[in-house]
């Protein structure tokens, strides 16, 4: 029995010392948006705006003991679950998302540090894929990220980051959020793909200079509005919105 009656975003994720990405993003992000969040450490890194210089993985029980924990102890109304290091984690993760299949989950799937570090073993990937995603009411990818998830080039059109799309969300996904954070262009476009629907195109100015965190940002923005239930396309819109007033502010 939950003790705490507020609704709560349940927060899976690997911390960053700098605070520009990670669970310090999401808490701000969460907060901003009124919610509470409870959290599940995954791995702790130790990093500067510029570097990853060390990454320390958690064992996957004590993954799961915190996810479990925070579920009793609180409301969850929505998970948002980013950095996971290694398959064992990914399926500690998949195993507590099976206990609680009527709670919404966000997955952003972190694969590299901005700097370039990978974040996540290579072989865990198609465990990523397989045994988690499918167990995801939403998986936000950016472009590269899109790649490396179905084993391709990097989209550079509109057609190819459709088909790519399309590629990964038969393999078990509820819906995709590409996010075109990468793209060329003076309107960065994120796309909704869910199955056996039209695309949805979330266009928006692209912001100059580059930017840490964003993805994580977004991802727990939309988790939150879940939280409040809202449909996955309106909580998508009301999200974008939200980051883009935050990211206004931080650069002004």
């Amino acid at each position: 029995m939950a003790l705490n009656r507020d609704p709560h975003v349940l927060v899976v994720g690997g911390s960053d010392s700098s605070g520009g990405a990670g669970i310090a993003r999401d808490i701000e992000m969460i907060s901003s948006i009124g919610l509470r969040t409870c959290l599940a450490v995954t791995a702790v890194t130790v990093q500067t705006h510029q570097a990853v210089t060390a990454i320390h993985h958690l064992q996957p029980g004590l993954v799961a003991d915190q996810m479990r924990a925070a579920l009793r102890t609180n409301e969850v109304s929505a998970i948002k679950i980013g950095m996971l290091p290694a398959g064992r984690v990914i399926l500690a993760v998949a195993a507590v998302l099976s206990e609680n299949p009527r709670i919404p989950a966000v997955l952003d799937p972190v694969l590299a540090s901005s700097s370039g570090r990978p974040l996540v073993e290579p072989n865990a990937i198609d465990v990523m894929k397989r045994d988690l995603m499918p167990l995801c009411r939403l998986v936000t990818p950016n472009l590269v990220e899109l790649a490396v998830l179905t084993g391709s080039e990097l989209a550079v059109s509109d057609e190819d980051v459709l088909r790519l799309g399309r590629r990964l969300l038969a393999a078990g996904p509820q819906a995709l959020l590409i996010k075109g954070g990468h793209a060329a262009g003076a309107r960065s476009t994120d796309i909704l793909l869910s199955p056996n629907r039209e695309p949805v195109r979330f266009d928006m100015p692209r912001l100059a200079g580059s930017m840490r965190g964003t993805g994580c940002m977004l991802a727990s923005a939309i988790a939150a509005h879940l939280a409040k239930a809202k449909s996955l396309e309106d909580s998508v819109r009301a999200a974008k919105q939200r980051v883009f007033e935050k990211l206004m502010e931080a650069s002004a």
